[in-house]
């Protein structure tokens, strides 16, 4: 059975801003120890300001691999002056658009976690495309939009290494979450769909999905 992280850790985890609950946080830092044993990085889209990269990055550490995470930190559709879930304190003073990555390294330094962790700063689909190697764990936080949480799975989900795991967050069936997460649904669905992934569990929207398929092209 897997242990929680240790106090210090979880509570980094709570004091960062972010949206993940305690239990998907705990699901999701189940999943990277589990994955952390075939010896892969760990990969994270959707930085944020990196709540949840500290659970991947202390399981990485626990590994010794890398944990990884890829964000242009300009903010998703819902984190933009005038929606629900933009803060002010992410916006650039100078240049008035929302920069979130001062925030995520100050959140890694006070977790001690900055050196289990490379972050890839850019779009998701553009380091995708530059991406050659496999992965124990594949974690989809990015984009609420089909345009962004498509490109997402099929930029870094045929990386997921045999064995690996495919996270999936923000997984709402009901039609009445269109916007924050019938798109994550809509890729959880296509997953399963393709052979490729069997789910292992689910906890709150967060979906734990294993590759027990081989790869194959864009479907």
């Amino acid at each position: 059975m897997v242990k929680a992280p240790e106090a210090a850790v979880l509570a980094a985890f709570e004091a960062a801003k972010g949206f993940m609950p305690l239990d998907e946080g705990l699901a999701l830092y189940a999943a990277a120890v589990e994955a952390g044993r075939l010896g892969l990085p760990l990969l994270e889209i959707g930085t944020y300001c990196g709540r949840s990269t500290i659970l991947l990055a202390d399981a990485a550490r626990a590994a010794g691999v890398t944990a990884l995470t890829v964000d242009h930190h300009r903010g998703s559709e819902e984190q933009q002056p005038g929606w629900e879930y933009h803060d002010p304190e992410t916006v650039d003073p100078e240049l008035g658009v929302m920069d979130t990555l001062p925030t995520f390294r100050r959140t890694l330094r006070r977790a001690g976690l900055e050196e289990h962790v490379v972050a890839l700063v850019g779009r998701s689909p553009q380091i995708a495309a530059l991406w050659g190697r496999p992965l124990g764990l594949v974690f989809v936080d990015g984009g609420h939009t089909d345009e962004h949480a498509s490109a997402d799975y099929e930029g870094w989900a045929p990386h997921v290494a045999e064995g690996g795991l495919l996270v999936i967050h923000d997984v709402f069936p009901d039609p009445v979450d269109e916007f924050t997460g019938q798109a994550p649904y809509r890729v959880h669905q296509r997953a399963l769909r393709s052979g490729e992934f069997t789910e292992v569990s689910a906890t709150g929207s967060l979906r734990v999905l294993r590759r027990t398929g081989a790869a194959a092209a864009h479907r």
